[in-house]
């Protein structure tokens, strides 16, 4: 995978994704349309400039649970070098949920900051 300087970024730099952030995360890659599990990992990767790492350990159960949940739904077909290929796309319901979860992650991350970069008063 050719990703430009970013490349050589150090494991140690690299930041583990918590189970609800990578769901939101893969939801939100898949707004574009349908795509690999391959996709996704190299979409989540790359969009953060290679700082989230997304392990194939993590992605594949996020993608059946998922699809369990009917926020995403799979087809099979065939990747751009011909192989076999299990697509995924963002559900009707999935799109509801990804906007919730987004108004949440908006909250979240603005009072996080407010607590790490307090103004002065």
């Amino acid at each position: 995978m050719s990703t430009g300087p970013r490349q050589n970024l150090a494991a140690k730099d690299r930041i583990d994704l918590l189970q609800g952030t990578l769901d939101m995360l893969i939801l939100r890659t898949l707004l574009f349309g349908p795509a690999h599990g391959h996709t996704i990992a190299h979409s989540i990767e790359s969009g953060s400039d290679e700082v989230l790492q997304v392990e194939h350990g993590s992605l594949y159960p996020a993608l059946h649970r998922l699809v369990r949940q009917g926020l995403l739904s799979a087809k099979d077909g065939l990747s751009e070098n011909n192989r076999k290929a299990k697509f995924y796309s963002l559900t009707a319901k999935g799109r509801r949920h990804l906007m919730r979860e987004s108004n949440k992650w908006d909250r979240l991350s603005a009072a996080i900051g407010r607590i790490m970069r307090p103004t002065e008063s």
